[in-house]
């Protein structure tokens, strides 16, 4: 089974990645970002995205009530049910889900983030928290009946509020329990860079054991995709292909070995 994770940002061909993946015979989850959505919409609604970085260096967007309203019109509303019509009109009978329905994906809020504003830290608390476990039993009934599930944020925390999470470890977890042995990761550039800035750079193979080395390399939320990178295998081996969602092939190309390949 394969998971396809494509990412919320502007350049991200979504039409092109749908007409790929009809023809993909082997099962597979999409989950997806909305990153773009939401920062307009923010916008539109005259509110402001707030960006803290842990005392660890790890950044996340602060999860006030605004911003889950926002992810929920953003993400579970606009960009969910868009792919699920482009998956419609390319015959992939999609069903689009939240974390939140069905108790599709339950987490823990975090107790609070550690972050140093100015010249003190302050533990920052906010709707935010981990993926921990995956209602199988639903995406098996949805998989079994020949459905393609759609998955974004936000999830659900030990007293059934909505929470934000990172769709890197939502990913790590479906791995996991869903047993995936490949992902494809579709992003805005042609895979790893050793230069973010320089296209050209692209590394080509990974292994397990280079990603803490790359981690410690990178800042802010490059950081934490690689924290995330490195989870995919804690519990077993698997295929992730990082590639440029911004192609007019963009899984094929993946498929065919174009971007970053760790295994």
């Amino acid at each position: 089974m394969m998971i396809i994770k494509i990412g919320g940002g502007k350049e991200i061909n979504t039409e092109a990645i749908v007409k790929d993946l009809k023809s993909i015979k082997e099962p597979f989850i999409i989950v997806h970002g909305a990153n773009y959505e939401r920062d307009t919409l923010l916008v539109d609604l005259g509110k402001e995205k707030r960006v803290v970085t842990s005392v660890s260096g790890y950044s996340s967007v602060f999860s006030d009530e605004d911003a889950i309203n926002s992810i929920m019109m953003a993400y579970a509303g606009l960009k969910n049910k868009r792919i699920v019509e482009l998956c419609q009109q390319n015959g992939i009978n999609a069903v689009g889900l939240s974390g939140l329905d069905g108790g599709l994906i339950r987490g823990k809020r975090n107790l609070g983030i550690k972050a140093k504003e100015g010249s003190k830290i302050k533990i920052l608390r906010d709707f935010s928290g981990k993926p921990k476990e995956i209602n199988t039993d639903l995406l098996n009934l949805l998989m079994e009946n020949a459905y393609v599930p759609v998955l974004c944020i936000p999830i659900i925390d030990e007293n059934n509020f909505a929470i934000n999470s990172e769709n890197d470890d939502i990913v790590a977890l479906l791995k996991d329990s869903m047993d995936a042995g490949t992902v494809i990761q579709m992003i805005e550039a042609p895979g790893f860079l050793e230069n973010k800035d320089d296209p050209s750079s692209l590394v080509q193979n990974m292994t397990q054991g280079e990603l803490e080395k790359r981690e410690s390399q990178v800042e802010g939320r490059m950081k934490r995709k690689i924290l995330a990178l490195r989870k995919l295998f804690e519990s077993g081996p698997c295929r992730v292909i990082m590639s440029d969602g911004r192609t007019e092939n963009p899984v094929k190309d993946a498929l065919a070995g174009k971007g970053t390949i760790i295994e």
